[in-house]
């Protein structure tokens, strides 16, 4: 993260039901995904997926598809960056500090799939590296159940 972002900074409760309504609502692929915000920090960020039967990608093991796997961490390591911004922009009310969130967009996206993503649930993990005036950068995680590591992936986002 970068040296000017408050990483104790606390949340409102305004800008974390904000944050929750664009992640879990407003982007519909994201609710299709079953996707959940479990922490929500300014220095990282815990997201959740269920298992259920549309997101498998191999029948015979129940398991999980990749593109699943690619797009929860895509979508975790953003709002790692969004929780970012946030933090670096508490001098701003919240709703001003959510309408930032419009320029975000994925530059590259790298993922490493180490297990079969095999479980009931997964939770993914995603921190920001670095936080500069145009480019974020990010590394997450796929965890399974048992908080097996299944799959990693780091990321670069435009944030202006």
């Amino acid at each position: 993260m970068s040296k000017h972002t408050p990483l104790a900074a606390v949340f409102e409760p305004e800008f974390i039901a904000g944050m929750k309504d664009i992640f879990e609502q407003r982007i519909v692929f994201n609710q299709m995904l079953g996707l959940k915000i479990v922490t929500l920090q300014p220095d990282r960020v815990v997201a959740r997926i269920d298992m259920k039967p549309e997101l498998v990608g191999h029948f015979a093991y129940n398991r999980v598809h990749g593109g699943v796997i690619s797009a929860g961490l895509d979508a975790t390591g953003a709002l790692a960056v969004m929780a970012a911004i946030g933090a670096k922009h508490m001098d701003e009310p919240p709703a001003q500090r959510l309408a930032r969130f419009h320029k975000l967009g994925t530059i590259d996206l790298r993922v490493d799939y180490l297990r079969p993503g095999i479980g009931t649930h997964f939770e993914l993990h995603a921190q920001v590296l670095r936080l500069g005036s145009r480019v974020a950068s990010t590394r997450m995680e796929f965890v399974g159940p048992e908080g097996q590591l299944m799959s990693a992936g780091s990321a670069a986002y435009i944030v202006s």
